[in-house]
């Protein structure tokens, strides 16, 4: 098979096409034979040799796929040969073929294109655990996410919106701003001109929000803790700008509130399996219905993965940068 070899890691100019033999399934995977897949935060990370997979992982880039099931190992019972899915996978989604646990894989949403359902997996398993497992958010209540045009800020956004929260984001123009309102929210602040901390503040005269989700970190995360209501709840899940601050963690404990965070990569076969299935039984039934659908900002062809990675990494993208891998 074809796929995506990084190498030693480095600049997205050290990825290039390379050959090798197919994966094979253990006896709980499934041999995907790949049409789309996404390109994501922590592939850039991964490639430039900064997030190393965990042990047991397949050492190549790309963490979700859509195709179809062209294997299946031997104890593998919810999966046939020919069926078309989406799903987790540890790594190894840069290529023709790849092999993932199947309690990891979902169905293609009824009326989803596959490039649709590639759009899926790493981002909307992101959301939902750090958001709804981890941060809790319920209906009524206020939620701040950073980054708000990300691939992972736009399904927030949505996610959030569909489940009856008070949405705020930060973007840094007003074409991201336009599409953050489009999916669903109700407060867009432009952190190029104001500040957001005393944006939030007017906005809820004072009391502030109680869940903020962010990909920032560095001095974000002293200016996180204020805009925080009273037990609000910080969920970190990455840090852009670093991770080593010197804070005043005593607001968090006179006002009660939790920092949290997680990455989804390291968890359990058995934790990543129960997060998707929370997943299809809350939000599948959402996209079927046509909400809080993927945005998907650009699609290129596997050949041009530089361009995906240089794409992301300036930040001009709106949603999702996808590879086209397969024939469908």
């Amino acid at each position: 098979m074809q796929y995506i070899d990084h190498g030693a890691g480095g600049a997205p100019d050290c990825m290039r096409l390379a050959q090798g033999p197919l994966p094979s399934p253990g006896p709980d995977d499934v041999l995907i034979e790949v049409a789309y897949a996404g390109v994501n935060r922590p592939d850039v990370l991964q490639r430039s040799g900064s997030y190393p997979p965990p042990p047991g992982a397949s050492p190549h880039l790309g963490l979700e796929v859509s195709g179809r099931v062209v294997a299946t190992g031997a104890r593998v019972t919810q999966w046939r040969v020919g069926d078309e899915i989406c799903g987790l996978v540890p790594g190894g989604g840069y290529a023709q073929y790849c092999v993932t646990d199947a309690s990891h894989c979902l169905p293609v949403p009824k009326g989803f294109t596959l490039l649709q359902a590639a759009a899926l997996p790493e981002t909307y398993l992101t959301v939902w655990t750090n958001v709804f497992e981890r941060g809790r958010l319920q209906a009524g209540e206020t939620f701040l996410v950073h980054g708000g045009s990300s691939g992972i800020g736009l399904t927030a956004i949505q996610l959030a919106h569909a489940f009856g929260a008070r949405v705020f984001t930060t973007v840094g123009n007003a074409e991201k701003a336009a599409a953050c309102r489009d999916a669903g929210a109700d407060h867009v602040i432009n952190y190029r001109d104001e500040d957001f901390v005393e944006a939030v503040a007017k906005l809820t005269d004072g009391r502030g929000v109680d869940i903020i989700l962010d990909m920032v970190g560095g001095d974000y995360i002293p200016r996180n803790i204020r805009a925080l209501a009273l037990e609000g709840r910080l969920v970190q899940i990455a840090f852009l700008e670093g991770s080593r601050i010197e804070l005043d963690a005593m607001p968090i404990m006179l006002r009660r509130l939790t920092f949290t965070g997680s990455t989804l990569r390291a968890r359990s076969v058995a934790q990543k399996a129960a997060i998707a299935q929370a997943l299809h039984a809350q939000v599948w039934p959402l996209l079927e219905a046509g909400r809080a659908l993927p945005v998907i900002h650009r699609v290129l062809p596997l050949t041009d993965v530089q361009a995906a990675h240089e794409l992301m990494e300036s930040s001009r993208h709106i949603g999702k940068i996808m590879l086209k891998v397969g024939d469908r």
